[in-house]
């Protein structure tokens, strides 16, 4: 009969596999080996071993706004169409440092008082400049923080869907390492203000031009002051604004903002370790930006999850991470791992498991 037939064809079948499946091995499993070897990550994500770990290219390079996202797209990038030009400003700052000594050494030559004042008051002017960018790069980020954790869409939808924003929040992330990098190179910075402040409260020059105090009072200049003594103030400003935002928004769960930032973690690391990804960057300057991009959304996934991005609960793959950094050229990669090392919040709590605080030793 009928079920007879059925049962025979599939014990036929049965043995044809037992037969054939060590052969075809034989011959194309070394093959196939070889050929997923040099795949790195990407093998994982075929055999779901990473399932966990988000997977999917992110355009860097290319990302366009769709309409839906034209709106929040045209506010941010009216405040990261400046930032080229804060990060020259603040790689050409020349301190007043010289003017300075001169002036507190002779503190009865009102020429050389006169001469330190005009020095150190055009720096002030730009120094006000960086912290008012500060407060609208702020802004820019809440926008986006907006736009990419609201449901119902999940965070891993949001930035494969709406990838010009997404790579909106990284060019944040860029610049705020990068801002940050070189503000801890010039300590002339809290010098030249320390003078400002010392000598508009003691009125020394009281029959000299103060009309800078209408730009930068003592209110301003007290912001100012807290922002410049942070040793990334930047990046401060960023886990402050995110912070922020998670209380702001208390019918926002946590966890849409943290997987947001792991979830762009993740994105750059598997770009970074996988050939068929990171093969599509135009530019190796894209990868120094993705390499920069994981580190600073690293550093403010530790401060704002209250667990921080190293203990095993963390949902970062932070030795993966630190791997992909490892891997590169020394010169390219050490500001990054110091950023690691000396920028993060958690990184040295009883949790942090041994092994991945050894590879930032």
């Amino acid at each position: 009969g009928r079920a007879e037939e059925n049962d025979l064809i599939i014990y036929v079948l049965r043995c044809l596999k037992l037969l054939l499946t060590p052969l075809l091995y034989s011959l194309v499993g070394p093959y196939v080996s070889s050929l997923f070897a040099g795949m790195g990550n990407l093998l994982k994500v075929l055999t779901r071993e990473i399932e966990n770990y988000p997977h999917f290219f992110l355009d860097f390079e290319n990302a366009q706004p769709t309409d839906e996202e034209r709106e929040v797209w045209n506010q941010v990038n009216s405040v990261l169409q400046d930032s080229d030009s804060i990060l020259s400003g603040l790689q050409a700052y020349k301190g007043a440092g010289q003017e300075i000594r001169d002036a507190i050494q002779n503190p009865n030559d009102m020429t050389l008082q006169e001469k330190a004042w005009n020095a150190v008051c055009p720096l002030v002017i730009k120094l006000k400049t960086f912290y008012d960018f500060s407060t609208r790069l702020e802004e820019a980020l809440k926008s986006l923080l907006e736009s990419l954790t609201c449901p119902p869409l999940t965070p891993t939808q949001h930035l494969e869907r709406e990838q010009a924003l997404a790579k909106q929040f990284a060019e944040i992330l860029h610049f705020t390492l990068r801002f940050d990098e070189l503000k801890m190179r010039i300590p002339a910075i809290q010098n030249d203000f320390s003078y400002y402040r010392r000598t508009i409260s003691r009125n020394r020059l009281n029959n000299m031009n103060l009309d800078i105090e209408n730009q930068v009072n003592n209110e301003m200049a007290n912001k100012m002051s807290l922002f410049y003594a942070e040793a990334t103030p930047m990046l401060k400003t960023l886990s402050n604004a995110t912070t922020n935002f998670v209380t702001e928004n208390k019918t926002l769960p946590l966890d849409n903002t943290t997987d947001c930032l792991s979830t762009m973690a993740s994105v750059c690391k598997v770009m970074l370790e996988t050939p068929e990804y990171s093969s599509r960057f135009s530019s190796n300057e894209t990868l120094l930006f993705c390499m920069r991009v994981m580190v600073g959304v690293i550093i403010l996934y530790d401060h704002v999850h209250p667990n921080g991005a190293f203990n095993k609960s963390s949902k970062i793959d932070m030795k993966g991470c630190i791997k992909v950094l490892k891997d590169q050229p020394a010169d390219n990669v050490e500001g990054l791992l110091n950023a690691l090392k000396f920028t993060t919040k958690h990184l040295n709590d009883e949790s942090t498991p041994k092994n991945i605080r050894a590879m930032l030793q």
